[in-house]
């Protein structure tokens, strides 16, 4: 597991503990999507980091 790839998987998680707390407060659906979308896309860069170091 690469350095790059490690940061991307814990950016998205945090992210998603992010989404969670503004589910949480209320805040607007759009800012919780946005969240949740970029989240999403930076552990499935991690993931697919890893993939393409093990292969």
């Amino acid at each position: 597991m690469t350095g790059l790839s490690t940061v991307l998987i814990v950016v998205g998680l945090f992210l998603i503990g992010g989404v969670i707390s503004f589910w949480k407060q209320g805040l607007p659906k759009g800012v919780i999507v946005l969240l949740g979308i970029a989240s999403v896309m930076c552990l499935v860069a991690g993931v697919m980091r890893i993939q393409g170091v093990w292969e």
